[in-house]
């Protein structure tokens, strides 16, 4: 397995971003999927929000705001948010989507200690008597399965470094916790939960109680049935996104 602080590692991520990412400071974000942008020539830009969550401390105004240019002509919107840093200079990962992309990169190249000796990845497969899609179908050599689900966490506790997931009520990652019970009951495949922090201020993640508290009994009765729960931080910076090492999960 490769070790996480191998100086050469860096340059073997393909950045996470198509184009270079421009800087500016952000105005607000609004009707959930946009924000207003003021780049740093002074031009003010809409850009495309892609993150469906409350990003409760994520989207401040006065932010300084990344956001990646395209020449889509199907696109209307010509920017994507992409990161933003806070006050404190804590680097935040807002596109969401990006998070299986970013997973991925490092199952390939053997950076997620718990999975390892790996024949083969096939993303978004269906699975469940809830007509769920697994984000990773992982084979192993020995022809044994993990399969492994991925939240993305960037909530923050604004008087520590823990992070929460959820950051609002979610169905979604209930519906996600049963059907890995379900699956850990029935066969003899692994089923994992995946919290990928993007969020270089949190060092630590637990389910959020004060927030979604059918979501905390529903880890709780997983973790009993043997799904296990992991977290992984990232490296941050305007170039790239990559994961780092494993945080600490608070049951």
């Amino acid at each position: 397995m490769a070790s996480t602080n191998d100086t050469h590692q860096e340059n073997s991520f393909a950045s996470q971003f198509e184009t270079s990412l421009l800087k500016g400071t952000l105005v607000k974000r609004y009707k959930r999927f946009f924000a207003e942008v003021i780049l740093a020539n002074g031009e003010v830009i809409t850009a495309h929000n892609p993150n469906t969550g409350k990003m409760t401390g994520c989207a401040e105004p006065g932010f300084t705001a990344w956001v990646q240019p395209n020449n889509n002509p199907k696109r209307k919107l010509k920017f994507t948010l992409e990161l933003v840093q806070n006050k404190n200079e804590e680097w935040i990962g807002v596109n969401t989507q990006r998070a299986n992309s970013i997973v991925s990169d490092a199952l390939k190249l053997g950076l997620i200690n718990e999975i390892d000796d790996i024949a083969s990845i096939t993303p978004e497969v269906k699975y469940g008597a809830e007509n769920s899609k697994i984000d990773f179908l992982i084979t192993h050599n020995d022809g044994a399965q993990t399969y492994l689900e991925v939240k993305s966490v960037t909530l923050k506790d604004p008087q520590s470094s823990r992070g929460y997931f959820p950051d609002t009520v979610s169905t979604r990652a209930h519906k996600h916790c049963r059907e890995l019970t379900v699956l850990k009951q029935t066969t003899e495949a692994r089923a994992m939960m995946l919290y990928l922090v993007q969020h270089s201020g949190i060092k630590s993640v637990t389910p959020a109680t004060h927030i979604d508290p059918k979501y905390t009994e529903s880890v709780k009765h997983a973790l009993n049935k043997g799904v296990e729960f992991i977290a992984y931080d990232c490296k941050i910076d305007e170039e790239n996104i990559v994961i780092n090492q494993p945080l600490k999960f608070i049951e």
